[in-house]
């Protein structure tokens, strides 16, 4: 497995990935939440934040990660890929090579608030919305 930075010609291959891992892990989510937001991360928010992608060893693109002012803003791993350690290797590499130090998680996501717990992230606060001021709760989490 190996990092790499991401050209906008794979924001396609990104788009699919992310929905992927939010099918797999953000069972909270309505359809339509993901259908909305779809567009917004493909033509806005891949723009805005440095992204990497991490490949497994048959150099097929399993994850990335988004980092903006020393926050994890992305990171999602496929459907397929997860818990090979490919989100792990991404946020040890945006902590060392980004500076990060904080994340937003969902609430409503455990599993990515323990994985993050486990990395040594912990909860610092909490906004009753998210990002886009839908009711999902968020908790904001530091080193």
């Amino acid at each position: 497995m190996y990092i790499t930075n991401v050209d906008v010609r794979e924001y396609k291959k990104l788009i699919k990935i992310w929905e992927s891992s939010v099918r797999a892990t953000h069972d909270f989510l309505k359809e339509q939440d993901i259908q909305e937001l779809k567009p917004l991360i493909l033509n806005q928010y891949f723009h805005a934040v440095d992204l990497k992608c991490i490949k497994d060893e048959k150099n097929n693109m399993v994850g990335f990660s988004g980092v903006l002012n020393a926050n994890l803003e992305m990171l999602f791993i496929s459907a397929e890929a997860r818990t090979k350690g490919f989100g792990k290797v991404l946020v040890e590499y945006a902590i060392t090579h980004q500076k990060v130090h904080k994340v937003d998680v969902n609430e409503q996501n455990l599993q990515a608030l323990e994985f993050y717990k486990h990395l040594g992230f912990r909860v610092v606060g909490r906004s009753e919305l998210d990002g886009q001021g839908k009711e999902y709760p968020l908790l904001h989490l530091e080193l």
